[in-house]
């Protein structure tokens, strides 16, 4: 039997629902802010114990590629962020095959481990999540 108040499901209200978040990240790892704050985003997110997956197309795939040196450009590499977000219950990662192989990189080519999907694909989980948030 569910309490109600108000015309407001108590149940529902504190039934701690989980929400599926996808962060899309398309834009290279620097030169803009976007990149450094999907991250933080997506940190945030996994602390409040949501359902965090990540998409990178575009250029967005060179945020997790191996090798990364940014002492000339004088910004701090956070690309070894990613390796960290198994810790915090982050293990869905995808990439689009078709952004990959535009940019001549392979599965090995990643810092992390990701699901390479095709673009229909991709489609598909994004019409599969409550939120979806491009960066």
């Amino acid at each position: 039997m569910t309490e109600s108040t108000g015309g407001i499901d108590m149940d529902e209200e504190t039934s701690g629902v989980v929400k599926k978040f996808l962060y899309v990240n398309r834009k290279a790892p620097y030169g803009t802010i976007y990149a450094l704050e999907s991250l933080e985003v997506v940190l945030i997110a996994a602390a409040f114990d949501q359902d965090v997956s990540l998409a990178f197309l575009d250029d967005g795939i060179y945020q997790i590629v191996k090798g990364q040196h940014t002492k000339n450009i004088d910004v701090k590499n956070f690309s070894p962020t990613y390796r960290a977000l198994e810790g915090y219950d982050i293990e869905k990662l995808y990439v689009e095959k078709e952004s990959m192989e535009a940019r001549g990189l392979t599965e090995d080519d990643f810092l992390v481990d990701v699901k390479v999907m095709t673009k229909s694909e991709m489609a598909d989980l994004m019409a599969s999540q409550d939120v979806v948030m491009s960066f």
